[in-house]
């Protein structure tokens, strides 16, 4: 378990923010109706930067694609497919973390090949190359 030091108590209106962990991973940390929220830091539709999107209503909005995503349960409300990992909060005496778990081991290519066939991966956006200097035939 990697727990990410997240500060004192969340301030209403602060702004959201990139924090690492000490294995070098990055996440996003919003502030939503006084409580800290803390998520991937990127888009799992095209990797866009979710700490600069806006947040409404629990629901953060990538400013690159304007994908919407749920704070509290990481649910895509644009495509139901998608879904931003969400990590659990916790008030400790010397302030508030982020149990982020442990570093994900790296899958294989045959296990990739796999999990895409039993559609656990989103599919490649149709502008993605797949392999440097090939682009996705369809």
């Amino acid at each position: 378990m990697t727990l990410l030091p997240l500060g004192g108590d969340p301030v209403a209106g602060e702004g959201a923010r990139v924090v690492r962990a000490d294995d070098g991973r990055a996440f996003a940390v919003f502030v939503v109706d006084g409580s800290y929220v803390v998520t991937d830091p990127l888009c799992p539709h095209n990797r866009g930067p979710l700490a600069e999107g806006r947040v409404d209503g629990g629901v953060v909005r990538c400013p690159w694609h304007w994908y919407r995503f749920d704070l509290a349960t990481g649910e895509c409300r644009t495509q139901p497919a998608l879904r931003l990992g969400v990590y659990p909060v916790l008030r400790r005496d010397d302030g508030w973390v982020a149990d982020v778990g442990d570093e994900p081991v790296a899958m294989s290519m045959s296990e990739r090949l796999r999990a895409h066939a039993r559609g656990e991966l989103p599919r490649p956006h149709p502008g993605t190359a797949l392999h440097p200097g090939r682009r996705p035939q369809g």
